[in-house]
C-alpha cells in the first residue's frame, strides 16, 4: 500500500518541484504553493460527485459533449476559478512567472489524489502510464492556465483578453486529449504526439513567462533607481 501510495504521489510532486525550482526570482513561500496544491486536490471530490451525477443520469451520451464538458471544462473550469478568486489576488502572485507555479500547484494537487484513487482501482502497474499521460498533462493544463493568468495580471491592457484565454485555451487542450482517448481506437499513436506537443507548448509558456519575470522585476528595479 505504501509502495502504491508513493508511486501515486511521486509524478506530480517531481514535476511541482521542476517547475517551483524554475522560478529564477523571488521563490514562491512554500506554505502557499501547498495551499494551493491541497486546493486542487480537495476539488477532486465535488468533481468527481458531479460527474458521477453526469453519468448516472446519462446526461451526456456524445463523447465530444462528454469529452469537453463533463471533463475539460467541469475540471479546468473549477481548477481555474480556485486561481482567479483565491491566488490571483494574493500578495504572493507579484511577478508573471508565479501564475505558472501555482497553476501547476493547483492542476498536480488534483491529479495527484485523482492518481491514488485510480491506482487504488487499477493497481501500481498503471503507475508508469498515469504518471507519462493524466499527471503530465494536467500540470501542463495548469502551467499554460497560470501563464496568462500572469500575463493578464501584469499587463497593461488586454487583461480580459489574457484572462478568457486563461481559461479557454487548458479547457480546449483538455477536452482534445480526453476526446483522443474517448474516441479512437489506437488512441496511442494520437496521444503521444499530442503530447509531445503539449510539452512543447507548456514550456515554452513557462520560459515566457521567466522572460516576462525578468523584464517586470527589471522595471521595478528602475523605478526604485529613478525615485531612490
Amino acid at each position: 500500500m505504501l509502495g502504491l501510495i508513493s508511486a501515486a504521489i511521486a509524478p506530480g510532486l517531481a514535476l511541482l518541484s521542476y517547475f517551483y525550482l524554475k522560478d529564477q526570482h523571488e521563490t514562491e513561500p512554500f506554505s502557499m504553493v501547498f495551499r494551493t496544491f491541497l486546493f486542487g486536490a480537495l476539488l477532486v471530490f465535488p468533481i468527481m460527485f458531479i460527474q458521477y451525477v453526469f453519468e448516472v443520469e446519462q446526461v451526456f451520451t456524445s463523447h465530444f459533449v462528454s469529452a469537453f464538458l463533463s471533463s475539460s471544462m467541469l475540471e479546468e473550469f473549477f481548477k481555474w476559478f480556485i486561481l482567479l478568486i483565491i491566488i490571483y489576488p494574493h500578495v504572493h502572485f507579484d511577478e508573471p512567472y508565479d501564475g505558472i507555479v501555482y497553476g501547476a500547484a493547483v492542476s498536480l494537487g488534483f491529479a495527484t489524489l485523482e492518481n491514488i484513487f485510480y491506482l487504488l482501482t487499477l493497481g501500481i502497474e498503471h503507475a508508469l502510464g498515469r504518471a507519462l499521460f493524466p499527471v503530465s498533462s494536467h500540470a501542463l493544463f495548469g502551467v499554460i492556465m497560470g501563464y496568462y493568468l500572469g500575463k493578464g495580471k501584469f499587463s497593461k491592457k488586454s487583461r480580459g483578453k489574457w484572462l478568457c484565454l486563461s481559461l479557454a485555451t487548458p479547457f480546449l487542450l483538455h477536452g482534445t486529449y480526453d476526446y483522443i482517448l474517448l474516441t479512437l481506437e489506437n488512441w496511442l499513436l494520437f496521444i503521444v504526439p499530442f503530447m509531445i506537443f503539449l510539452w512543447w507548448m507548456g514550456l515554452k509558456k513557462a520560459k515566457q513567462a521567466r522572460i516576462l519575470s525578468a523584464k517586470y522585476n527589471q522595471s521595478l528595479e528602475d523605478t526604485r533607481t529613478n525615485y531612490g
